[in-house]
């Protein structure tokens, strides 16, 4: 390939140079793109639905009388989002009838998935906890379902209409939209059904106008869609692949994938320590709502604490745990992540004898989003590191963190059980213990030379 500067007179070294750094309203003059704004859009519309078939709606539960044992249960509800990799393919292959020739292949997609998850919000909204927890987990299954595929699309579309010099940035205003998505339906559902009862109605009615109200800012990401345009990769793509059945390439991918990692040395310790290592984490998250509510503390104190702090301490936590990541080795990383983490629940037991103090709740929230943070990117930058075949390296990773799901979705799902046998100081002193296993394995893992293999990590 030809340079761009070829041809061009070579700078004389004693002539004062002209540095080429962009300037500072030059840099930020590309978050106002309007591809990046459309992927900003589109952020907002994927965090939006997460907690509104999670931890919003396990207050709701709570608040409605619904038993602690059922409550754990609902951890399966997030099923959908550890198994989109294998519908991912149809997707991309498949049209969608009349939404596809209106609209193109990605926006198509991205209107049509939008309107079924409206449907399915409105669904959730008209059930009723403590009547039918039944009928509230087949509307949460729905939206969950709903909201995973649209993570699909809006991925898909995000990579394919931005070009290289814009990717950053339009991740960037993705990650952050989503964040402020995910705070509007845990903080802003609550404070919104607090309001609503405020007007006189009744509580059941209240969170069915919280959702309502939900399901229509889902309108902001159908509105972006289609002003948006379709992606011209998106057709090359499909000229590309049109010989191959999508399911067929992504059951080979994954074939491909798990065959060559299952060859390397403890690979199958490997595999179990993915499983467990944010067990300990997600064991006592799954129950943290309704712990709170259980305390006395109210909706809002759950709202603004729980969700505003909450939420501040984890993107302080996401900085210090990349600077351990970077400063220690990965393995040293690894365990100061893993006791961290778990020891924190610590910070829960302890506020179950307190009672209903707004600090002691801060403290207690605090500590333990802010270590689950450090564990969550230090763990990022272990999968990352397991991915070191670039023929497999996508395949490889979503498999990964499937696996790594399996001890949110299911093996959380007795926690309602354990806490409702032991109460909420022994269950989360229980919390800590589960860590356990994953410490065995991490120390396993260690002395047979694991972590060494696998070379530098750059987080």
């Amino acid at each position: 390939m030809t340079s761009p500067t070829a041809g061009l007179p070579e700078a004389d070294p004693a002539a004062p140079q002209i540095s080429t750094k962009p300037s500072w309203r030059e840099a930020m003059a590309v978050y106002l793109q309007p591809r990046v704004l459309v992927v900003l859009f589109l952020g907002f519309s994927s965090g939006l639905p997460l907690a509104l078939s999670g931890s919003t709606l396990l207050v709701w539960m709570r608040e409605s009388g619904v038993d602690l044992g059922t409550i754990g249960l609902f951890a399966l509800v997030g099923t959908p989002y550890t198994l989109k990799f294998i519908w991912a393919p149809l997707v991309d292959a498949l049209h969608v009838p009349l939404f596809t020739r209106a609209f193109g292949r990605r926006r198509g997609w991205l209107v049509f998935v939008q309107l079924l998850l409206i449907a399915a919000i409105l669904l959730l909204a008209l059930t009723d906890p403590a009547k039918s927890p039944l009928y509230v987990a087949i509307g949460a299954l729905l939206v969950a379902t709903a909201s995973a595929t649209q993570d699909i699309v809006v991925d898909a579309f995000r990579v394919e209409s931005l070009p290289e010099e814009e990717q950053a940035a339009g991740m960037a205003s993705y990650v952050a939209a989503y964040r402020i998505g995910m705070l509007i339906s845990t903080a802003g559902v609550l404070f919104l059904v607090s309001a609503y009862e405020g007007t006189g109605l009744t509580r059941t009615t209240a969170w069915m106008w919280g959702y309502v109200t939900m399901a229509a800012m889902v309108l902001i990401g159908t509105v972006t869609a289609l002003l948006a345009t379709e992606p011209e990769q998106s057709r090359r793509a499909e000229a590309a692949t049109s010989g191959e059945s999508a399911l067929k390439r992504v059951i080979h991918a994954a074939l491909g994938a798990f065959t060559e990692f299952l060859t390397r040395k403890d690979a199958l310790t490997a595999l179990a320590f993915v499983v467990l290592f944010k067990f300990t984490d997600a064991f006592s998250g799954t129950m943290t709502a309704p712990f709170v509510i259980d305390l006395g503390y109210s909706r809002n104190d759950y709202a603004a604490i729980v969700k505003g702090v909450g939420l501040a301490a984890t993107l302080i936590g996401g900085f210090a745990g990349g600077y351990l990541a970077r400063r220690y080795s990965l393995v040293a990383s690894l365990w100061i992540g893993a006791v961290l983490q778990a020891v924190s629940n610590l910070a829960f037991a302890w506020l179950s004898t307190v009672g209903v103090n707004q600090w002691a709740l801060a403290l207690a929230i605090s500590v333990e989003n802010f270590t689950g943070a450090i564990g969550t990117v230090i763990f990022v930058a272990y999968l990352s590191a397991l991915c070191q075949n670039p023929l497999h390296t996508a395949t490889q990773y979503a498999l990964l963190t499937a696996l790594a799901a399996v001890g949110r979705t299911y093996l959380s799902a007795s926690a309602g059980y354990v806490a409702q046998a032991t109460g909420w100081p022994a269950f989360f002193t229980i919390s800590v213990a589960v860590a356990a296993p994953s410490l065995v394995l991490l120390a396993w893992l260690q002395r047979r030379g694991h972590f060494a293999a696998l070379g530098p990590v750059k987080v």
